[in-house]
C-alpha cells in the first residue's frame, strides 16, 4: 500500500520561505515520478512542479518558476518542494503525488496522492 505524507506547511509572511516534504512509503519509490499541486479555496488543483524518477528533469509552472524548486532523495524515498520569495497567492493546501514512470503535469495522471498541507503567506 503506498502512502504520502507530506510536512512542512505553515504560516509564513510574504517574501518567506517554506520547505514541504513528502515521505513515501511502498511500492519503489524510484521508479516514479513525483509532483507536487496546489489547491486554493474554490479553484480547482492545479500544477506545482514535477521531477523525474531520477531527479534529472524537472518542470515547473509558470507562476512558480525562479522561485520554488523541486527535488527528492531516493534513498530516503522523499520529495521535497523549496518555496522562497512566497506570496499570499500562493496561500493553499499543497498535495504530492505519484505517478508511475514518466513526468506529467496533470492531476489526473497521479495515482496516489497524500493527505496535503496548508501553507498561509499573510501580507
Amino acid at each position: 500500500q503506498v502512502q504520502l505524507v507530506e510536512s512542512g506547511g505553515g504560516l509564513v509572511q510574504a517574501g518567506g520561505s517554506l520547505r514541504l516534504s513528502c515521505a513515501a512509503s511502498g511500492g519503489i519509490f524510484s521508479s516514479n515520478a513525483m509532483g507536487w499541486f496546489r489547491q486554493a479555496p474554490g479553484k480547482e488543483r492545479e500544477f506545482v512542479a514535477a521531477i523525474s524518477r531520477t531527479g534529472g528533469r524537472t518542470d515547473y509552472a509558470e507562476s512558480v518558476k525562479g522561485r520554488f524548486t523541486i527535488s527528492r532523495d531516493n534513498a530516503k524515498n522523499t520529495v521535497y518542494l523549496e518555496m522562497n520569495s512566497l506570496k499570499p497567492e500562493d496561500t493553499a493546501v499543497y498535495y504530492c503525488a505519484k505517478k508511475f514512470w514518466e513526468i506529467a503535469t496533470t492531476p489526473s495522471q497521479y495515482d496516489y496522492w497524500g493527505q496535503g498541507t496548508q501553507v498561509t503567506v499573510s501580507s
